[in-house]
């Protein structure tokens, strides 16, 4: 993963792919074999919450069990005001968040969850801020293309294009889409660089393995 934002540049797609083997391009500038660098990924271990002001915040708002599901993430994130002047995340795009960072498949976010959940969101928004300059709450197809490369993907013109169609409206990206976009390609990218273990872009699972790591995201 090659980006604060939990970007990760893959290299172009190749055009064969055998049976269930997936085959990735060459590495692109700066990239590891295989496309992408190692992951920085934030709050991934174990700490205190004492004196941490996000602890109170996310308590308020948790179940009795300390964890949230989709519902309360989407009343945490609205009441947060994190969206900004930008419209309040849907429903749908807080189970994909959930998705992206629930390990152990609860369906629900505990708290390291949350703060790591926190932490893309502040980097995702500010990296649509810089491509939304009129502040209108969307972003047209080549700036979704550029904003995807700055946080460090590689993607050929094919694969960019389908993700432009998917989550564009009436030829412009919003915010939640844009999110909901960034969510699919980190979980997806780190469900593939955890079985590339000698990063070398090529990967065999089995199919039920990829329906698991596709199906729930």
């Amino acid at each position: 993963m090659a980006h604060p934002a939990y970007g990760g540049g893959f290299g172009n797609f190749g055009g064969q792919i055998p049976g269930p083997q997936m085959q990735m391009g060459q590495p692109g500038p700066n990239l590891y074999p295989g496309g992408y660098q190692p992951v920085h990924t934030a709050y991934m271990g174990n700490y205190s919450s004492a004196g941490d002001s996000m602890w109170t915040y996310f308590t308020a708002i948790a179940g009795q069990d300390g964890e949230v599901d989709a519902e309360e993430l989407q009343r945490c994130l609205t009441q947060s005001g994190i969206s900004g002047t930008y419209s309040p995340f849907s429903l749908e795009t807080c189970r994909i968040m959930i998705a992206m960072l629930d390990r152990d498949y609860t369906g629900k976010m505990g708290f390291n969850e949350f703060k790591e959940l926190w932490a893309a969101l502040n980097a995702w928004k500010q990296n649509f801020m810089t491509f939304d300059q009129d502040r209108s709450g969307s972003v047209e197809h080549c700036e979704l293309s550029q904003a995807i490369a700055v946080m460090g993907y590689r993607l050929s013109p094919q694969t960019l294009n389908a993700i432009v169609k998917r989550y564009s409206k009436n030829g412009r990206i919003f915010f939640d889409d844009y999110v909901a976009c960034c969510v699919k390609l980190r979980a997806l990218t780190e469900f593939f660089r955890r079985r590339d273990h000698l990063q070398q872009g090529y990967v065999n699972f089995l199919y039920e393995d990829f329906l698991q790591g596709t199906m729930t995201i």
